[in-house]
């Protein structure tokens, strides 16, 4: 079969299956949500023998390590991929929730009901375990998906894919639902983009690129998820020791993924004697700082920063680093550089935070709290499948609730228009 007439069939497949799901009690998806759960930890050695070779063969191309960190896989993150499965079973099922209703004057009662969107692909890299929040999410919404991952976890997500759509059928689910792309041609992924017939929604998760392609040559509808150039403010009034706790852990922790801090914006006011501090903590953590003019001035040593540098999303230990006059430039460096995911204020003035919260135009704004809380698990989602930066239809995680749509339903009594 050649890539297109797999793509096709594929297509065919996830659609059909999405008229079943769409009918689905809420009990079959969670028996199956779980039963998915325990399969992953059951075949956690295959995995991670599939994943093994991802991991080797992406370290032969000379992939740098924090984006390799994204692709590996031990029995920790299959454990926590197997519970984001069951939080996702414990979350409302919002298929059939009546949203509102009404009565008009002549009698009509109007009402929106929520449906699922019908066939979601998702196009992305690196991340093994976005195929099974991805697949768990688009089940508990109704959804059939298609996945298509990058060649660096070809292994790794066939496998997943493999176990996940045999557990759910063994718990009812139709053939189809959950479907991962078995080949790494780009023109598979161009093919899919195109199946404006069968697809409804297209979700690309990766970096820059990855997203640019998928907006460029989609004509399928793309909820578009951002690339995250995420920022930290801190202030002059702030508490600089726990200033010092956030930025190394948005930053450091996990610095190629999307909600890492990628610039640091300092109050002139305070600039002497913070700069210093953090740039010495960053430095610990193998960090390496670029910074402004100003920023030279206090640490010497760091590197200059370009125009480049303002815009850019390292997914790296790199930082840059830029003394601002106050809030006011510290929101218009944000809004002309950032990529509108993730940005945090650090002060102990409420005014302050308010006005950051309102006039940063990001998809999560946050006061005293680092930006790696942008997550769907971690905002209580049980899991997400993309962070959106877009305002159609979706912002921010997204999770069940935004892979649905609504339709409107009309009870008359015999009514007919005059």
């Amino acid at each position: 079969m050649s890539g297109s007439e797999l793509i096709l069939s594929m297509c065919k497949k996830a659609k059909e299956a999405s008229y079943i799901l769409a009918k689905l009690s809420t009990e079959v998806k969670n028996r199956a949500l779980y039963n998915m759960a325990d399969s992953l930890e059951k075949n956690a050695d295959e995995i991670l023998e599939a994943n093994q070779k991802d991991v080797e063969a992406s370290r032969a191309r000379g992939v740098k390590e924090a984006l390799i960190d994204r692709l590996i896989l031990n029995k920790s993150r299959i454990a926590k991929m197997a519970q984001c499965l069951r939080e996702v079973a414990e979350l409302p099922d919002p298929i059939g929730e009546v949203i509102k209703t009404w009565i008009r004057p002549n009698g009509l009662i109007i009402g929106q009901i929520r449906v699922p969107l019908g066939v979601i692909a998702v196009i992305y890299e690196s991340r093994p375990d976005v195929t099974s929040d991805a697949a768990g999410i688009c089940l508990k919404s109704g959804n059939a998906v298609i996945l298509r991952g990058g060649s660096d976890a070809i292994n790794s997500n066939i496998v997943i894919g493999r176990i996940l759509s045999e557990a759910a059928a063994k718990s009812g689910i139709p053939d189809g639902a959950i479907q991962v792309v078995p080949v790494t041609e780009r023109s598979a992924a161009l093919q899919l983009m195109k199946m404006r017939d069968y697809i409804d929604a297209l979700i690309p998760r990766g970096g820059a690129e990855l997203i640019k392609a998928v907006v460029e040559n989609a004509k399928v509808p793309v909820i578009e998820t951002g690339t995250g150039n995420c920022h930290i403010y801190v202030d002059s009034d702030a508490d600089l020791d726990r200033a010092i706790d956030i930025v190394i852990n948005a930053k450091c922790q996990r610095p190629g993924t999307c909600n890492a801090a990628e610039k640091l914006l300092v109050h002139k006011d305070i600039a002497q004697t913070f700069l210093p501090r953090v740039i010495g903590a960053l430095r610990s953590h193998n960090v390496e700082v670029r910074g402004c003019e100003e920023t030279r001035k206090i640490v010497p040593d760091v590197k200059p920063a370009t125009e480049e540098d303002w815009y850019t999303e390292y997914l790296d230990l790199i930082i840059g680093v830029k003394v601002v006059s106050g809030l006011d430039e510290a929101i218009a460096h944000i809004n002309k550089y950032g990529t509108k995911h993730s940005d945090a204020i650090l002060t102990s003035d409420f005014n302050k935070a308010l006005r950051f919260i309102r006039d940063v135009d990001s998809a999560a704004v946050y006061w005293n709290a680092s930006t790696r809380f942008t997550d769907g698990n971690q905002y209580g989602l049980g899991a997400e499948i993309g962070i959106s930066t877009q305002k159609l239809h979706a912002r921010g995680p997204m999770s069940v609730q935004h892979l649905t749509s609504i339709k409107y339903f009309v009870l008359g009594r015999g009514h007919v228009r005059e």
